[in-house]
């Protein structure tokens, strides 16, 4: 390990996944091995972390500010909130990838845009997240993702989420703000909805959802964040959120939650990073939005963002 990237990893021999086994010194590990992946995809993005101090069998936290307690070493990147400014910590080298996970937390949650054009997303996110497990329906539910975004012009890149779902992700070129990346992806979601209601929803309560699968499009707001690619997730046998391919997906060879911390080495081994060549596709919105509006009336779009917008209320048992 170079010198820029040593740190020592505190009680290596905590047990964090007690399912399996897995310490954190096997996650830095983990990390460590997957740097030259993970990197490229991070760096810039503000982080949130999400730290399990007495392993995820024990309740965690999420953490964004490292005002203090940080080390002079970290760079970090002040970002304005409704009342005040938080300092997020920017992973760009192994070592900062590594503090990170010597804080306990075991998965770094990014933003979508990077630094230093932080209202400008690069990439746009879809998250399929089913409430209950049908493999099929959710199959069939990434592929008309990836059909609509065809019809609307834009190339898509897949990954596992590492719990339920699937992160469907389209590189941007930077040209468009929050507020347009999110109408856009809402939309899209409005006519998936449109297209197959039965299976999918924009509900974001989860009283609402039924057993559909949710097509959410939050990920695209202001502050908001996704598992980053190669990230464990907090759950028995530490899956790894993991680029995978369409024909993979197609033949049912992946799921969720098929790659962990513990398969991934001969995975990078054999297949590389997936996504490597994911940024060199930058897209343009103002096309695919022209398209997308023809395809939603006024009403349409009010209905999808009542959809998003609605708020828990008390309910009757059912008789």
């Amino acid at each position: 390990m170079s010198a820029d990237s040593e740190l020592v990893i505190t009680h290596p021999e905590k047990i964090l996944f007690p399912d399996s086994g897995i310490t954190k010194g096997e996650l830095a590990s983990y990390y460590a091995a997957m740097a030259s992946s993970i990197l490229p995809h991070v760096r810039g993005r503000p982080v949130t972390m999400e730290r399990f101090p007495a392993g995820i069998d024990r309740k965690g936290f999420i953490q964004k500010d490292v005002s203090k307690g940080f080390p002079a070493w970290l760079v970090r990147v002040e970002v304005p909130k409704r009342a005040g400014t938080l300092w997020h910590p920017l992973i760009d080298d192994v070592r900062s990838l590594l503090w990170i996970v010597n804080q306990n937390s075991i998965t770094p949650h990014v933003w979508t845009s990077r630094v230093p054009e932080l209202y400008a997303p690069d990439v746009c996110v879809f998250d399929l997240d089913p409430s209950r497990e049908e493999p099929d329906v959710l199959q069939s539910a990434a592929l008309a993702v990836r059909s609509l975004l065809a019809e609307l012009g834009l190339p898509s890149w897949i990954k596992t989420s590492g719990s339920k779902g699937f992160h469907i992700v389209v590189p941007l070129d930077g040209e468009s703000d929050f507020d347009v990346v999110s109408e856009f992806a809402h939309g899209v979601g409005a006519v998936l909805v449109q297209r197959d209601p039965q299976h999918l929803t924009q509900e974001f309560i989860k009283a609402d959802r039924g057993e559909r699968i949710l097509i959410d499009t939050g990920r695209n707001r202001y502050g908001a964040t996704f598992a980053a690619a190669y990230a464990v997730r907090p759950k028995p046998g530490a899956p790894v959120s993991a680029p995978c391919t369409w024909e993979e997906l197609e033949r049912g060879a992946v799921g969720p939650r098929t790659f962990t911390l513990r398969t991934m080495a001969e995975r990078s081994a054999r297949v590389g990073d997936l996504w490597a060549d994911l940024h060199r596709h930058g897209a343009s919105l103002v096309a695919p939005m022209e398209k997308l509006r023809a395809l939603l009336s006024d009403e349409d779009w009010r209905a999808a963002l009542a959809a998003l917008g609605r708020k828990p209320k008390a309910r009757k048992p059912s008789a």
